[in-house]
């Protein structure tokens, strides 16, 4: 026996799942849903156990070849994997069937009364993979070593739409009931199975692109997102032909704890980057590179997340280049510059985790879930491409994908391929001090730009003016996240009245600005702090709100008054998150 993941019962002496058929039926009522799934092996078995990874589910039935019933065990719950479903698969079998019921209290789940959507008349459903949440919706191999096709059907309300990261096959009304199919011809890591049902309009941005919502704000969304083309065309200049057919969006309730999840075919995207300005498409952009970096190819488990992280920050920025210019990649290359120095800060009892390649066994990958894989795995992959040269690096990733396409890979396997490519590349950068050594190694790129300098020299005090007259959210947000926290209150009073940060529309710059207010003790921002901590569920910016609030004797109490007012509202995983921030 040989696990293939921490954080998986996946063993690789036993049958592989190839592909899987997932009839569900989705039940408001219950908040569960009910479901039968067929999984079809690479080869036939050759006999023996099968253990797959479960968390709450409820088994009904195990099939096997010619619809006799398979022994089985569930053994007792882990903590952090969840329950091990150990089934005695006969010689010769090419698939077997489970029916089962997912707990009302699915991790990967969250289900939202109508109060909490837009529109307050219907309910709604999503749900969240990364990063080992699929076990909570289907008994599977849940490790992204392991990739899988699937076709799908999804039983639902009639009056609801139901949409799935996986290509539509049509929609049948049955009463009050209506049944959507789906279909995945790539195969895909289980932290990518995704879907959501609820009251959703669509609307095309482009022949391979639409994006959908609630009705209410998808004129807003499908202007904010109208250049998605533009992205799509600058990443395929770059990284070659997109694979995945379609890029859709689908805006998610504000309970959506990121950013953005690259669920291929159907990115979800928070409903803060609807700034009204386009000025936080990078997320788009990010998810959009994922359709090379982590989607094509795969971190073989949570120990090598840096190669879908690191490198698709690098690729991020390289859209970014092409769609803003060098100046704008270079002030979010210098934004996220500060977040890897808070990262480090986060780890400084477990510098452990300030590696690229980690040891997770026993630690939930949510736990450990930093900036560290994004912005220092991007720092990493700049230091191989300054050394390498432009041209070279380019020919080296795109070797990178196409040798690793649908597949998954580790540390090794990279390191592997860059000596072989380019020999002696990694001993220019001292590559062991990056993937082993924790912090960053003493040289190491740094963003440089004429924007970028102007706020660096305003750094620590209050820019007049005339010295912010040109000045983008994003070059706020850098001012904002490098200023000296706590900040004197006589500071804050300044910015505050001169350029009224607490009445920002921008959640880039407001979340920036509260943070450094709430550190400082700037009492005049709490309504604001607590109206956004009240309807957005966004992790990156709960989370240091409320670790500012908690930090401060003044506001520790308000802290945890303001989580337990508001936590059934954030998803699971952001609620497991704010407890840690909060002990």
């Amino acid at each position: 026996m040989a696990r293939l993941d921490p954080h998986s019962y996946a063993d690789d002496t036993q049958p592989r799942t190839a592909s899987l058929d997932w009839k569900a039926s989705v039940d408001f009522g219950a908040h569960v849903v009910r479901a039968e799934l067929t999984l079809r092996f690479a080869k036939p078995a050759a006999g023996g156990s099968l253990d797959l990874d479960t968390r709450g589910l409820d088994i009904t039935a195990l099939v096997g070849p010619g619809g006799a019933a398979l022994e089985y065990t569930l053994h007792d719950a882990d903590p952090i994997l969840g329950s091990r479903l150990e089934i005695a698969v006969p010689a010769g079998a090419e698939s077997i069937l489970i029916r089962y019921v997912t707990s009302p209290e699915a991790s990967a789940l969250q289900w939202l009364t109508p109060e909490q959507t837009l529109g307050k008349k219907h309910p709604y459903l999503f749900s969240q993979c990364q990063a080992i949440h699929a076990r909570s919706i289907l008994p599977c191999q849940d490790t992204p070593s392991i990739r899988q096709t699937f076709v799908a059907s999804l039983d639902v309300p009639a009056e609801l739409r139901a949409v799935m990261a996986a290509a539509t096959q049509g929609r049948e009304i049955q009463g009050d009931r209506a049944i959507e199919r789906f279909a995945m011809p790539q195969p895909i890591p289980p932290y990518l199975f995704a879907f959501a049902v609820g009251d959703l309009a669509s609307k095309d941005l482009s022949p391979r692109s639409r994006v959908w919502t609630e009705p209410a704000q998808l004129e807003a969304a499908a202007w904010e997102f109208a250049q998605v083309e533009d992205h799509l065309r600058a990443a395929e200049s770059l990284f070659g032909p997109y694979d995945w057919e379609r890029f859709d969006l689908l805006v998610m309730p504000p309970s959506f704890p990121y950013g953005g999840m690259e669920n291929p075919r159907l990115t979800f995207l928070t409903p803060s980057l609807l700034a009204g300005d386009r000025s936080l498409v990078n997320v788009v952009a990010h998810e959009l590179a994922h359709s090379w970096t982590g989607n094509l190819v795969t971190s073989s488990n949570a120990e090598h997340f840096w190669l879908n992280e690191g490198f698709t920050v690098f690729a991020e920025r390289r859209i970014l280049e092409v769609l803003e210019g060098a100046e704008m990649a270079a002030l979010h290359a210098a934004i996220g510059f500060e977040r890897l120095q808070q990262a480090f800060a986060q780890h400084a009892d477990h510098p452990e985790l300030t590696k690229l390649r980690t040891e997770l066994t026993g630690i939930d990958p949510d736990e450990a879930f930093s900036q560290v894989p994004y912005e220092k795995g991007y720092l990493f992959l700049k230091a191989l491409e300054a050394a390498a040269g432009e041209k070279a690096f380019d020919a080296l990733l795109s070797t990178w994908l196409g040798t690793y396409r649908f597949g998954a890979a580790t540390t090794d396997d990279f390191l592997a391929l860059v000596e072989r490519v380019i020999p002696g590349l990694l001993a220019k950068v001292d590559a062991p001090a990056w993937v082993d050594g924790p912090g960053l190694p003493a040289s190491h790129w740094r963003p440089e730009s004429a924007r970028l300098a102007a706020v660096q020299k305003v750094a620590g005090r209050v820019p007049t003016r005339a010295e912010t007259k040109d000045w983008s959210p994003t070059e706020w947000q850098l001012y904002l996240e490098g200023m000296p926290k706590p900040s004197p209150l006589a500071v804050c009073e300044e910015l505050d009245a001169t350029y009224s940060l607490t009445a920002s529309k921008n959640p880039e710059v407001l979340v920036s600005w509260l943070v450094l207010a709430c550190e400082s003790g700037y009492a005049p921002v709490l309504p604001s702090a607590t109206e956004l901590l009240g309807h957005i569920g966004r992790m990156k910016y709960l989370k240091p709100i409320f670790k500012a609030l908690a930090g401060r004797a003044e506001t520790k109490a308000l802290a945890h008054e303001l989580f337990e007012r508001f936590r059934t509202g954030y998803h699971p995983i952001a609620q497991q998150m704010l407890r840690g921030v909060l002990r």
